[in-house]
């Protein structure tokens, strides 16, 4: 198949998820292209030209590193690919993960995505899935109430003030969007700097309010999901706990210092999976992160999930082979069915 990983910038982005993926796809022979989420060129009456860089068929590599570092040269060049040519195009790139002065980049990925599904091309996630679900924590939110803290949304000091006090004065306070565990506070008794906090956080927009899980000090477990199915390979799960090693810092984030090793799967966890995958499959989303504390689901990750690439370093599989070979399925079902399956069906399909 021929496949283009969307990213927010091939320049600056790190050997992550997304490049371990790209090469497995490269690995088991197919054609694999990669984009910059500035890269969609539009022409009108005609198919949306993507302005990317294919990987040669005969790169060779030993590391996921080497094989970026010759992708990201500079003597590998751009070209310009037909998208009605493409069969898959998976969004790679996070739009709240972008700068200040790159807002154009935020909605790029999803608004071309939603153009590229109405001309034929397969898009992971689904575009319409993803442009639902564009902030995932109030996406989060329209999940069920029995599996997830209590929470409230909002920009108003005296209703978090409330919702402090209701939580027996320990709540964690974070931007509704966000990622990667940036601005993220935990307001205990002591309640320091909680005008400063509020102020800030309310400037970048909404503030998601969580009671504070005491759990949390034993890190959170990320799951992954393909197709509403824990991710599995070989007879183990994509089941990867997270934990800090500094006691005094209650993020479990992998890009802030917290240690990955694998996890099990608990009921708890079984039955997290059982209530939320129906709602993922039924909106189109093929590959999705799961963080959860216990037994309550503390987020979820629809836009640029990621850490597989932790996973061979702490003696589980790469789990890429799984990924791929689920993406191999959907574009065969789609060449056998033609126009059988709609894009938001076929994202999900196992």
């Amino acid at each position: 198949m021929k496949i283009c990983f969307v990213v927010s910038d091939v320049a600056t982005e790190p050997v992550g998820t997304s490049v371990v993926l790209m090469r497995k796809a490269h690995q088991r022979g197919h054609e694999v292209y990669v984009m910059n989420v500035g890269g969609f060129n539009f022409y009108q009456g005609g198919p949306i030209k993507l302005t990317c860089k294919k990987i040669p068929e005969d790169l060779k590599y030993k590391t996921p590193q080497e094989f970026w570092e010759q992708i990201q040269d500079e003597q590998l060049a751009w070209t310009k690919a037909d998208s009605s040519k493409i069969d898959v195009v998976f969004l790679r790139n996070n739009p709240t993960e972008e700068t200040d002065d790159r807002h154009w980049a935020e909605h790029s990925g999803i608004a071309f995505g939603r153009m590229l599904q109405e001309q034929g091309v397969l898009v992971l996630n689904d575009a319409d899935a993803m442009s639902n679900a564009f902030i995932d924590k109030l996406y989060f939110e329209e999940l069920p109430a029995s599996i997830k803290p209590k929470s409230l949304i909002t920009r108003d000091k005296d209703e978090l003030l409330k919702f402090w006090k209701k939580c027996d004065k320990k709540i964690v306070l974070k931007p509704l969007e966000g990622s990667g565990g940036q601005n993220v506070y935990l307001i205990d008794e002591e309640k320091k700097n909680f005008n400063q906090i509020i102020t800030s956080l309310t400037e970048l927009g909404y503030v998601i309010a969580q009671e504070f899980l005491p759990e949390v000090s034993k890190g959170d477990v990320r799951i992954i999901l393909v197709n509403g199915r824990i991710l599995e390979e070989n007879g183990k799960l994509a089941v990867i706990r997270r934990v800090n090693s500094d006691k005094t810092e209650f993020r479990s984030n992998l890009s802030l210092g917290a240690k990955a090793k694998p996890a099990k799967l608990t009921k708890a966890m079984e039955h997290i999976v059982e209530i939320t995958a129906p709602k993922l499959i039924k909106d189109g989303f093929f590959f999705v992160g799961l963080d959860v504390v216990d037994d309550k689901l503390i987020e979820i990750n629809v836009l640029s999930p990621g850490g597989l690439d932790y996973c061979e370093a702490i003696g589980l599989p790469e789990f890429t082979d799984p990924v791929i070979e689920a993406i191999e399925r959907k574009v065969a079902y789609k060449k056998h069915y033609t126009h059988g399956f709609s894009n938001r069906e076929l994202a999900s399909m196992h």
